[in-house]
C-alpha cells in the first residue's frame, strides 16, 4: 500500500483520505489477546501466525513475496505500526514522515485482486482497501510496485485507480 509518487500522493495521504471518508477503526490488540486476534489482512489466520510474524520476532521483515509484504503493510496501517511501514518502504520513495491513523478511523477490509511476479525481484499487487471515518465510507484501489533487494521485499510506489 502506498500511493503514486507521480501523482504526488503517498499512502499516508491515501490512508488519510480513507480515514476522512470513514473507514477502519484502529483497535490495537491487548498483549494478552494479540496472538489470538484475527489478522487484519483477511487471511484465515491469527495475527501472530500471519502478518505479525513479519512485524516482529525471528521473521521480522522477511515477507517471502510482494503479496505477503503488501498484506503485512495493510495490517501495519490498521495497527499503526509506523516503524514497520518505514522499514518496508523503499528508501528512494519513502516519505520523510508518516502520521498515525486519525482518531475514529476504522479499516473495514482488504481484497487482493492480483499478485503478479514480473521477475525474480519485481512484482505488482492490485488491491482494494476499505475504510470508514466519521460515518463516511472510503475505498482505495491501487496497483502497488515492489522490489526485492538484498533478499528483502520493499514497497516502492503505486498507482491509485481512477486518478
Amino acid at each position: 500500500m502506498g500511493g503514486s509518487a507521480a501523482d504526488g500522493r503517498d499512502y499516508r495521504q491515501a490512508a488519510a483520505a480513507l480515514r476522512d471518508n470513514g473507514a477502519m477503526s484502529v483497535r490495537e490488540p491487548r498483549s494478552s489477546d494479540a496472538a489470538a486476534a484475527p489478522c487484519p489482512c483477511g487471511r484465515p489466520a491469527t495475527l501472530a501466525a500471519c502478518c505479525g510474524r513479519w512485524h516482529e520476532g525471528p521473521q521480522h521483515l522477511q515477507a517471502p513475496d510482494a503479496e505477503s509484504l503488501m498484506r503485512s503493510r495493510y495490517a501495519a496501517y490498521v495497527l499503526d505500526r509506523l516503524d514497520y511501514l518505514r522499514e518496508t518502504w523503499h528508501p528512494d520513495t519513502r516519505p520523510a514522515d508518516l502520521g498515525p491513523n486519525e482518531p475514529g478511523l476504522r479499516w473495514l477490509g482488504l481484497e487482493v485482486r492480483e499478485h503478479r511476479r514480473l521477475d525474480e525481484d519485481h512484482a505488482t499487487v492490485r488491491f482494494v482497501a476499505r475504510s470508514k471515518l466519521g460515518g463516511r465510507a472510503f475505498r482505495l484501489s491501487e496497483t502497488s510496485r515492489f522490489v526485492r533487494e538484498g533478499g528483502r521485499w520493499f514497497y516502492v510506489d503505486g498507482d491509485v485507480d481512477g486518478r
